[in-house]
């Protein structure tokens, strides 16, 4: 069943336009009768179109329900810039997995040395690419990808977080020691060449905490996915 997300959608008023009435009406072809799921804010629609005019795919709601693919946790990846395109396969794949937000930090270690304006240029991209992960794995929002942050800045928006992790092969603590009933929760990982002890401290001294998963050297585009597999089996939201 096609799903569409709208978080200005009005269970008052349940209709949708734009891009939304485009793709239902000419790509799509749905008619009158037909029935779509609307995601808003975390919640499902059920509905079935009752008229779809020039205007607006006007529609009646059936039931309504909190999207059962929402983790009951929220996780930020602070995620080092990786190499070439790994940075779009770590996004897919981590809001497959149920993160909240993807934040791109660039670290002294990264290859890649892309400028502020230059990651500003490609996160349209970025965000589509969220946004088709969300559809395809029936998320009940879309995640949000934010601009590309200094290391220092993302340690500043882990202060906030209930938990805030990073990944550390030189070890720390297992994820089986992470506290298992908070609400929030942040993942930072590095680039090909993992963190300079420095940076480590910084991040330390800001109150995130090393954690490790074995003594495999994980690829950058590996080791988010596997943090967020075992978090979210850790916090009962991978069962």
């Amino acid at each position: 069943m096609p799903r569409f997300f709208e978080d200005a959608f009005s269970p008052e008023q349940p209709r949708l336009t734009g891009e939304h009435l485009r793709h239902i009406g000419f790509s799509l072809r749905m008619r009158p009768g037909e029935q779509l799921t609307v995601c808003s804010c975390g919640t499902d629609y059920l509905c079935e179109i009752e008229s779809v005019t020039a205007d607006a795919v006007q529609l009646r709601i059936l039931s309504e329900e909190p999207c059962c693919a929402e983790p009951t946790v929220t996780v930020t990846l602070f995620q080092a810039l990786p190499k070439a395109d790994k940075l779009e396969q770590i996004i897919q794949k981590a809001v497959e997995l149920g993160v909240t937000e993807i934040v791109p930090v660039l670290t002294r270690r990264c290859v890649s040395r892309m400028s502020s304006g230059d990651f500003q240029k490609k996160l349209p991209r970025y965000q589509r690419i969220a946004q088709a992960a969300a559809q395809q794995s029936g998320r009940g929002i879309i995640p949000v990808v934010a601009p590309l942050h200094s290391l220092g800045s993302a340690a500043e928006r882990m202060r906030d977080l209930d938990v805030p992790l990073v990944l550390y092969e030189d070890g720390g603590i297992s994820f089986s020691e992470v506290q298992k009933d908070a609400k929030s929760y942040g993942i930072c990982v590095g680039s090909e060449g993992g963190f300079d002890p420095e940076e480590i401290a910084m991040l330390s001294a800001a109150g995130v905490r090393s954690v490790w998963l074995g003594k495999r050297i994980l690829r950058c585009e590996t080791a988010p996915l596997t943090a967020l597999s075992v978090l979210m089996f850790h916090t009962g939201n991978l069962n």
